[in-house]
């Protein structure tokens, strides 16, 4: 049996694997690749998915790094079941055509720039169309109940602890009489979550452990400490009159936001008075559905809800679904709460709500979830001094806080502690979603702990799976190519087109003041650039 590696290898998107036995071609998981535009162009290469080959797909939860490119798939010609809990086919039901509008909305806003250029149109990812035909494919599937998606494959959801109806995958696969058991982490919530139930324990004794690493090389913040954190946030720019900004992924960190400032309000531990505005439409549409799930909430939550308290409501809770309330906001003054998708800042209302702020010394940003490398969030973290927003130039004078306890993932701890309950010994792993240095910390651990065998497969690699042994590795030629950077020719194609610069001097010294003090500007822009890509190695 064989296993090609799609997405979130070496990386935390874009999670998607393909298994091919004797009988059948399916997927687990098809996410959209986010981060800087070399991976997002991944999402346009579907010939190497091909789709229309395979028979079914199998999704873990409802995130767009794990589902958003299905309705690719269905452009490109698939037309079989997709799988997945209840909760998560109603989340899919509003996400997918929220990511469809805003892949139609970027490719309009690319071909008004193509248009200008001269330059040939560009293609939507997919359309809302295509995201409609795919939640007709949607098969709602019950936790800790086996089925059959195809003959040879059996299958079972249990919970993950992650996000509302999300779930690992115990899946076993019969092929010329020889079993391959697997499981498939997704994403593995943590055991002190707010909402969530905890993860379930696996109860098949698995030949290969597909495993989330995202934070394999640390854990998370003490949630109560977390939530003094966001206080802190809250306190400091209230007393400057400042606005607090908290880019929030639209399905469960808002909700667990929300809950934070519902407890937070109940300890009198912020101002009371202070507006919260929830300012995503798709975030607002997953909190109703969230309520109408409570039955998957964990006990907590559900005592709150039997004692006639919701903690996904405030009583200063106020929903901007309409572009002119979001737009109202940022001409408001005073004070304010704006949590706001995208949760990487790469997309969505965030980016005018930073736009906005970001340059204010009495504002802060509060980031309370993984951010990717080669997204606006991650180069805040990392501490850049400018970024670029919407084609404008933004300093960074707002206070920011970095609050790794809210994380719906689990922590290195807590994925110990899970694979803590295997007792098959010879199981195999495979390190999945995460970046390179946290699954390099995570799989010495394993070995050290466990005595584990480990793999940390890349982009595009092809396992083969026979029980008792290694997975065997294929690389994909090509795409170990590309992943090599030439920085000799980056640099040696700069340093010509500087000599190309020098040589045309004497024509600029020929033109007005005002033509060559504007050729100025552009090249101090340059030195500029180039001072701040250093500053970042």
């Amino acid at each position: 049996m064989k296993v090609q590696l799609m997405g979130a290898a070496r990386t935390v998107t874009g999670s998607c694997y393909i298994i091919e036995t004797g009988q059948t071609r399916f997927a687990v998981d098809c996410g959209m690749h986010q981060g800087n535009a070399q991976i997002e162009k991944r999402n346009f290469d579907s010939a190497l998915y091909h789709a229309a080959k395979l028979d079914f797909i199998l999704l873990t939860h409802a995130h767009i790094d794990h589902s958003g490119l299905v309705p690719r798939m269905v452009k490109a010609g698939f037309t079989g079941p997709v799988f997945c809990t209840e909760p998560t086919r109603d989340l899919l039901e509003i996400m997918l055509l929220d990511s469809a509008h805003i892949q139609e909305m970027e490719a309009e806003w690319a071909n008004h720039k193509q248009a200008r250029r001269g330059l040939p149109m560009v293609e939507a990812l997919y359309t809302e169309e295509d995201a409609i035909a795919s939640t007709k494919l949607l098969r709602p599937v019950q936790y800790d109940a086996p089925f059959a998606p195809a003959p040879g494959v059996s299958a079972c959801y249990r919970d993950a602890g992650h996000i509302l109806g999300s779930a690992f995958l115990e899946l076993t696969t019969q092929e010329s009489g020889n079993a391959v058991r697997m499981i498939f982490s997704g994403d593995l919530g943590r055991s002190d979550a707010l909402i969530m139930r905890d993860p379930s324990v696996p109860t098949l004794e698995a030949d290969y452990l597909f495993l989330e690493s995202t934070y394999g090389d640390r854990n998370h913040k003490d949630r109560g400490n977390s939530r003094d954190e966001l206080a802190e946030a809250i306190r400091y720019s209230y007393g400057k009159g400042g606005k607090v900004i908290i880019p929030a992924f639209a399905v469960e960190r808002t909700q667990e936001i929300l809950y934070a400032l519902f407890l937070l309000g109940r300890e009198n531990k912020i101002p009371q008075d202070i507006p919260v505005y929830l300012d995503s439409p798709l975030a607002i549409k997953a909190t109703e559905i969230f309520n109408r799930h409570s039955a998957v909430f964990d006990q907590d939550a559900k005592d709150l809800i039997a004692a006639g308290h919701n903690p996904l409501s405030l009583p200063n809770l106020i929903y901007t679904p309409e572009v002119s309330q979001s737009q109202a906001i940022n001409t408001q003054r005073g004070p304010a709460i704006i949590i706001s998708a995208s949760g990487m800042c790469n997309a969505g209302r965030i980016k005018h709500h930073l736009r906005h702020n970001l340059w204010r010394p009495e504002a802060s940003v509060v980031f309370a979830g993984f951010q990717a490398v080669g997204t606006p969030g991650r180069k805040i973290v990392d501490g850049a001094k400018r970024i670029t927003l919407l084609g404008e130039e933004i300093s960074v004078a707002a206070k920011i806080f970095t609050i790794g306890g809210f994380s719906g993932h689990a922590g290195q701890s807590q994925i110990l502690e899970w694979v803590e309950h295997f007792q098959h010994r010879d199981m195999k792993v495979i390190l999945v979603h995460g970046e390179e240095k946290a699954q390099t910390v995570l799989a010495d651990l394993l070995r050290q702990r466990f005595n584990l065998a480990v793999t940390m497969p890349d982009y595009l690699d092809t396992l083969e799976l026979i029980p008792g042994k290694a997975p065997s590795t294929q690389k994909d030629v090509q795409a170990a190519a590309a992943k090599k950077i030439n920085w000799e020719f980056l640099l040696a194609n700069t340093e010509n087109r500087l000599a190309q610069l020098r040589t045309a001097v004497p024509r600029a010294e020929k033109l007005s003041w005002a033509e060559q003090a504007e050729l100025q500007e552009n090249i101090l822009d340059i030195g500029k650039r180039i001072e701040q890509l250093a500053s970042m190695l």
